[in-house]
């Protein structure tokens, strides 16, 4: 039995199995060519198309949409957190009972 298990076992490197001179080198299978094919492929049309970005249909500029008059409106209608009819004479004025008219 300890003769099968020392003749049969499976061969193993020393040290770190994937580093260093005598290391575990995976063979690349048609399936990882492929990939890096496809990878390789999206990646030069995406160059392509940051190199030519004019190709691409544009959706406009915010000035020609009217981003910024949306903007300004949204910010104007919004919901205030505050009152605009307080002051500070307003909210001080229960200081002010004990001075007299003289």
């Amino acid at each position: 039995m300890r003769i099968f298990q020392a003749l049969f076992r499976k061969k193993m490197p020393n040290g770190h199995i994937y580093r260093g001179k005598n290391r575990l080198v995976k063979v690349p299978t048609w399936e990882d060519l492929q990939k890096l094919r496809n990878e390789f492929e999206i990646e030069e049309q995406n160059m392509f198309y940051l190199r030519h970005s004019y190709l691409t249909p544009s959706h406009g500029h915010a000035k020609a949409l009217g981003k910024h008059e949306e903007g300004f409106i949204k910010v104007l209608t919004r919901p205030k957190p505050f009152y605009d009819n307080v002051t500070i004479e307003s909210r001080l004025a229960h200081l002010r009972v004990t001075e007299c008219w003289d």
